[in-house]
């Protein structure tokens, strides 16, 4: 049997109260819904400043199974991204620190995903400002999905817009199927910051939403892939997975 393909989804919601006082949440919500994406990565939500606390409205308002990384947590709230998949978990999502010396905290989720058709990893993660920083984050990426059990797939806003030193190269000799939309900034988008990278996996479309421009700076990568390598079969976890405090 033919596997189907499934929707893989990233964006960068600017979710920062502070930098960003008229985020659109339910506008959030809107547009993910409208794409209907399998598996989404979200990154840079914040629910520092008061109001709805966003990794719970997003879990409760897109269902599913969910994992919320919080890669910086205050009195004032909670800062990080989200793993979302309409599938169960084909085992225990794990968090990875993937920090930088004394930069920002940066976190990698890595989480096999229980597809009816079988199994594929997805490893989400927002790399950081500085290419030193990010070539090594790049490095702890390939030792995390270095297994090739199932195809795979490696999302997120790497904040990579340098060709000298770039990861494009490192992450696309193994992972050689990848996107390459501009995506930032959104409303005149001159830079591939965010991407899907794939191991084992064809991409059958690509495409960004240029709507996404009233609600953030980036806009966000769909893409529908197909396995390229026979897809293992397993019971899926059914438990739900908590909002992560750091690690």
């Amino acid at each position: 049997m033919i596997a189907p393909s499934i929707r893989i989804m990233t964006w960068n919601v600017h979710g920062t109260f502070a930098l960003n006082p008229k985020f659109d949440l339910p506008g959030v919500i809107a547009l993910i819904q409208k794409w209907s994406p399998d598996v989404v990565a979200l990154q840079e939500i914040d629910s520092r400043g008061g109001g709805s606390n966003p990794f719970l409205v997003l879990q409760e308002a897109l269902g599913g199974h969910s994992v919320g990384i919080k890669s910086i947590v205050t009195t004032d709230g909670d800062y990080g991204q989200m793993l979302i998949s309409r599938w169960p978990w084909a085992a225990q999502p794990e968090i990875h620190d993937i920090s930088f010396g004394e930069h920002e905290p940066r976190r990698a989720v890595v989480a096999d995903v229980a597809t009816k058709g079988g199994i594929y990893r997805v490893i989400a993660t927002h790399l950081g400002l500085s290419i030193g920083e990010r070539r090594q984050q790049t490095q702890k990426l390939l030792t995390l999905a270095h297994e090739p059990t199932h195809p795979s797939v490696i999302v997120g806003d790497f904040n990579d817009w340098f060709w000298v030193n770039s990861v494009r190269k490192s992450l696309a000799r193994e992972f050689p199927a990848r996107t390459q939309h501009r995506t930032f900034p959104s409303r005149w988008p001159l830079m591939r910051l965010d991407r899907i990278y794939g191991r084992d996996i064809r991409i059958v479309e690509s495409f960004t939403d240029p709507e996404a421009k009233a609600i953030s700076d980036h806009l966000p990568v769909i893409a529908d892939i197909l396995p390229t390598m026979p897809l293992q079969l397993t019971p899926p976890v059914l438990r739900p997975v908590a909002v992560a405090d750091p690690v």
